[in-house]
């Protein structure tokens, strides 16, 4: 199960506290007491392990390590570890405590997400000309404190989009080797699936159906996926009784979630090319041809319709490089 929206509590370290002590050296006097340390701060950092945030299905809360207090003899207290949580890439933070939001675009790339607390100063720190005992000494600051929603948006070249049983899970495997679930009935993905064609990253966006934009099915969860794609393969299955309605219907849902993302390059393929007669594929794809004029037949079991695919991905791989 690929979680990609979860909420989570998280706190800094707060800083150690500054003591209050004087020289035990014979022949010295004077205050001695160290300063607290830091605590350690939280830091987001980018991974492309698309399942980190699965360890957050149950534990909700992230803490870096408090500062240590300060000692006699001048001795300050350490300073707190940070707090390095793994994230994949695409994940938007949301600070629900501060409204600001933050996105991790690349491997490698950290954001802090809470500030360690500063540590309190010893009484050393306190004496002055007119006060050479000080017994003044700082309590530590506590450690920022928020509530993070984390939602990831995949980042692909080429997002396969269509409903359910639209044979994307089946081309996604045809092209690149990963190994999607696949079935002849509605739903079979219920979660992302990624794979790599040479330099080019080709995401199977799980099935939308009518209504997803509003909150039906499970459509909702992963129209957010769509936005980081630069390019879209529609499939529309030919044994479907109507495939413009079909390709209208997610269009349309599309719309209501983004109008951007209708300008986005897309690319149509009428799936499954080979479960109907000559004759049924060329009236379907007549109608599908006139919403998108660059509608292509499809069928992974023909070498020359794989072929026109990899032929595109090749043209998109060149775009990407200029």
């Amino acid at each position: 199960m690929l979680i990609d929206d979860v909420t989570i509590r998280v706190r800094a370290g707060a800083g150690g506290k500054g003591a209050s002590a004087f020289n035990k050296n014979l022949l010295s006097l004077g205050p001695a007491g160290g300063s607290g340390g830091a605590g350690g701060s939280v830091w987001f950092e980018g991974s492309s392990d698309l399942s980190l945030l699965n360890h957050f299905r149950f534990k909700k809360e992230v803490v870096a390590e408090d500062g240590g207090d300060g000692r006699g003899q001048f001795v300050d207290g350490k300073t707190g570890k940070d707090h390095l949580v793994r994230v994949p890439i695409g994940t938007v933070v949301h600070n629900l405590t501060t409204g600001e939001d933050r996105e991790i675009v690349k491997i490698g790339e950290r954001v802090e997400v809470a500030h360690g607390g500063k540590g309190g100063k010893g009484n050393f720190h306190f004496r002055s000309s007119t006060n050479t005992s000080p017994r003044e000494f700082q309590r530590g600051l506590p450690g920022e404190e928020c509530t993070l929603r984390l939602e990831l948006k995949l980042i692909a070249d080429v997002g396969l989009i269509g409903l359910p049983n639209a044979g994307k899970s089946s081309l996604l495997n045809e092209l690149t080797r990963a190994k999607a679930k696949v079935a002849n009935y509605p739903f079979t993905t219920l979660e992302p699936n990624l794979g790599a064609y040479y330099e080019l990253i080709l995401a199977d966006i799980p099935g939308l159906i009518e209504g997803a934009s509003q909150g039906k099915g499970l459509g909702v969860r992963f129209l957010r996926h769509i936005e980081r794609t630069r390019v879209l393969f529609h499939l529309v299955p030919a044994d479907e009784p109507d495939p413009a309605r079909n390709y209208r219907i997610v269009r349309a849902e599309i719309k209501a979630h983004n109008p951007a993302l209708l300008e986005r390059p897309e690319y149509v393929f009428l799936s499954k090319s080979d479960t109907v007669d000559g004759k049924e594929l060329k009236q379907k794809l007549a109608e599908l041809k006139k919403l998108n004029p660059n509608a292509t037949p499809l069928s992974v079991l023909d070498d020359e319709s794989i072929a026109h695919v990899k032929k595109f991905l090749a043209d998109i791989e060149k775009q990407k490089e200029l």
